[in-house]
This record gives structure tokens, C-alpha cells and sequence, in this order.
């Protein structure tokens, strides 16, 4: 049983393991200091707690120390006892993507206590160098690769603070060699949202060379070339519509159902999200607490939603056993929920097709499928909207990753700004 002696408000801990083969009694100690806001009776239960804490990981052989345990030992400790009750399962596995192809092979092996700053610093900068990405590809990893290396690192350590294994995160002190999100955001500007949201009504050609085919008897015939009218299946116009006007993101739009529809009010609530965790697709809580919220949408928008309910139904009542899906309303052909990579494949191949006799100043951008929700948030900014308002309806938790985010559709608000007041205050001869 651990023994705790209190000193001037903080309490030590000693843990006794016995005596080496020489006689010498082995123990582990450490200080503890309780909030001190807390009760004298909730103090001396933490203050207990932590003690059993502390025992447990030095008998399972995890000294709460840093001096004596490395970076790997202590993030395996924290894959096993911290991420799962913390992180979705799809956080956790990137997470563990992160540290085991990038920090780990490199400074896995030091002790916590040994990654100071400049270590750290110098850990990064060579991720930038030639040789340094495990694909193969030419060059270092991009600064916003990096940067997000850099984060999960730093989550990880905050952690080795909170649990007093060690005082200080050496991240907090470690220059970031990422760049600003805005320097990596892809949009569509009004005029090209605009033209992109009229080509997916409009019907398009497909051309089929000639081929030989087999009739019913066997005989083999020709057909020569042909071309077909084709549109795009409403529902994904209506995936592309709601990633523009809501501004949701894509695990969102799939993991939306007809009952997160208000149809009276024109509105569409986010209560979770499909993220695809080893290979498979599953539907888990939305990101953090303020994802989940109510967006507003136009009426056309509800009304469309409307329409393809019901025929979703009547499609639902002529395929009979074949259907196996639920409520969803985006879908696979026999009911399912829509696959995970079908809202990215759609996008980018209704930009190939639309550019494909286009002059290259007349083309649209292959901006990724994430790009229209940046593409709701431009514009509304853009707009004059204020950063509150915009940041709740993309379910950020503070203004201020929103404005860090959008700093180019800040930057271009702010000159049309001083743009209309010269034109009031200045006298112009």
C-alpha cells in the first residue's frame, strides 16, 4: 500500500517494491498537490486516488516519471488508458498513424525528460528535408503535414503534464513550421459556385465508341458510335446543394437521415457523423459538442429534400427484398448508407466533365469535396455575415478557428470595408 505524507499543502508519494538482490529497498516516489479548492474531504479522496493511481502503474511497471519512461512507453500507455475514453475511434487511428510513421522511429526511445525544444525543432525541420516521407515521393512533408504532427504530439504531451509525469510540455516551446489554414483552403468563388450549381441541373452527352454485342440467339452484330443524355442523380445535386448552402462537412451530409429534416422550418440538424475507422464505415457522435447543431437552409432546398422522400419511397416499394437500408438520405442503389468515397468521386468527376471542352481560364478548380464546405463559409463571410454566426453554422467551437481558417475571406471583407468609407469621408475634386 502506497504511504502519503502531506508537506505545506502538496503530499508525497511513496511506493515501496521491495529490495534489490544487493538488500537495497526499491521505491517510487512523487508529489501530488490537490486542487485547493476543493473540500478537505474531496481533497484527501483525490489525494488517495492518485496514490492507487500511482501504485497500480509502478507494480504494471509504468513509473510516473520522466526521467525514466520514453516517449513510446508513455504513448502506448496513453493509446490503452487516455484516447479511448477521449477520442472518436477514427481520432485515436490517426492519432496512432501520426506518431508510429513520423515522431516514434525517431525519438520513441527517448525519455520524456529528454525532449526538450531544440530536439524537437530539429526533429521537424528534418521533416521538411528530401528522403523524410515514408511514400516515397520526392521531397519533405508539406508544412501543414507537418503542422498537424506537430499537434498530436503536443495533445499527447499535454497529457504527460496533466498526469504529472512531466512539469512542462516541451511542444509550447517549439517553433511551428506550419502555415496558416487559409494558405491551404480551396474554394470556389461566387461566380464559379454559381456556375457549378447550374451545370449539375443541365443534362449532359455521354459518347460510347462502336462495339460488337451478342444478340438473344448468339449472333454477334455491330453497333456503331452512339451517344446518350444523362443527368446527375438528385440526390447527389441535393449532397452537392447542402455541402454549399449548410456548409456541413461529408461525414455529415452521409450520416443524415429524413427525420433530421425540418420540413416546416427549413432547416436541417447535425446529430452525428460517418467516419470509416480499419476499412469499415460507421456512424459515431459528431466531432466535438458544438458540431452538433440546427443549420438553416433555403426553401427550394427543403422542398427538393421533400421530393426525393418520396420517391425514395415509391424506389423503396419497387425493389422490394433488395432494399436493406434504413432511413438514409444518401444511398447506395439498394438502401445502404452512401459510401464514404462516392460524395469525393461524384464531385470530382462532374468538375472533369464540365472542364473537359473548356479553355483552361473558362475551367473550374478540382478543388477537393471538403472545398464546397470552405466554399459556404467564403461566402457567407464574404458577405458580411458576422464570424459568430458563420462559425456555429460549421460547428466550430470558437470564433476564433473560424476567423484563423478564413482569414483570406476576412483580409477581402476588410478592404471592401475601408473601400466604402473612402467613398463616404473622401471629397473628391
Amino acid at each position: 500500500m502506497a504511504s502519503i505524507k502531506e508537506r505545506s499543502g502538496s503530499y508525497q508519494i511513496t511506493v515501496s517494491l521491495g529490495r534489490d538482490i544487493y538488500g537495497k529497498k526499491l521505491i517510487e516516489t512523487i508529489s501530488y498537490t490537490p486542487d485547493p479548492a476543493l473540500t478537505p474531504k474531496k481533497r484527501q479522496k483525490a489525494v488517495e486516488e492518485f496514490a492507487r493511481q500511482f501504485e497500480a502503474n509502478i507494480k504494471n511497471g509504468i513509473a510516473m516519471d520522466g526521467r525514466k519512461i520514453t516517449l513510446k512507453e508513455f504513448t502506448d500507455r496513453w493509446f490503452r488508458e487516455y484516447a479511448p475514453q477521449k477520442l472518436q475511434p477514427g481520432t485515436v487511428e490517426k492519432y496512432k498513424t501520426e506518431l508510429d510513421e513520423k515522431i516514434l522511429p525517431v525519438i520513441g526511445h527517448l525519455k520524456l525528460s529528454e525532449l526538450r525544444p531544440a530536439t524537437l525543432n530539429s526533429t521537424f525541420a528534418a521533416m521538411t528535408k528530401d528522403g523524410a516521407r515514408k511514400d516515397g515521393k520526392p521531397g519533405g512533408y508539406s508544412r501543414a503535414t507537418i503542422k498537424k504532427t506537430q499537434d498530436v504530439l503536443s495533445s499527447v504531451l499535454r497529457t504527460a503534464v496533466e498526469w504529472e509525469i512531466i512539469e512542462k510540455n516541451p511542444m509550447d516551446k517549439v517553433r511551428s513550421v506550419g502555415e496558416c489554414a487559409a494558405d491551404k483552403v480551396e474554394f470556389f468563388t461566387p461566380e464559379q459556385a454559381a456556375t457549378f450549381l447550374d451545370y449539375i441541373e443541365q443534362p449532359y452527352k455521354v459518347k460510347t465508341k462502336g462495339h460488337k454485342r451478342t444478340d438473344d440467339t448468339g449472333i454477334d452484330y455491330t453497333v456503331g458510335d452512339y451517344e446518350r443524355t444523362k443527368e446527375i442523380p438528385e440526390q447527389i445535386r441535393v449532397l452537392f446543394n447542402l455541402a454549399i448552402y449548410g456548409g456541413l462537412r461529408k461525414g455529415e451530409l452521409l450520416a443524415l437521415e429524413w427525420s433530421d429534416i425540418d420540413f416546416e422550418n427549413d432547416t436541417v440538424t447535425v446529430s452525428k457523423a460517418v467516419s470509416v475507422v480499419a476499412g469499415q464505415q460507421i456512424v459515431k457522435e459528431p466531432k466535438t459538442k458544438t458540431s452538433r447543431r440546427t443549420v438553416a437552409i433555403p426553401h427550394f432546398l427543403t422542398q427538393r429534400i421533400k421530393a426525393m422522400k418520396h420517391e425514395r419511397l415509391k424506389y423503396r416499394l419497387s425493389v422490394g427484398d433488395y432494399w436493406q437500408g434504413a432511413e438514409w438520405l444518401f444511398i447506395q442503389d439498394n438502401g445502404k448508407q452512401m459510401s464514404y468515397s462516392t460524395p469525393y468521386s461524384a464531385f470530382q468527376d462532374t468538375i472533369a466533365r464540365y472542364n473537359e471542352d473548356k479553355k483552361p481560364d473558362e475551367q473550374l478548380p478540382a478543388i477537393p469535396f471538403h472545398g464546397l464546405r470552405h466554399t459556404s463559409a467564403t461566402l457567407l463571410i464574404a458577405s458580411k455575415q458576422d464570424v459568430r454566426t458563420v462559425s456555429a453554422r460549421l460547428g466550430h467551437a470558437q470564433a476564433s478557428t473560424t476567423m484563423n481558417i478564413y482569414a483570406h475571406a476576412l483580409q477581402e471583407t476588410d478592404r471592401k470595408a475601408v473601400g466604402a468609407l473612402e467613398s463616404m469621408l473622401v471629397k473628391h475634386a
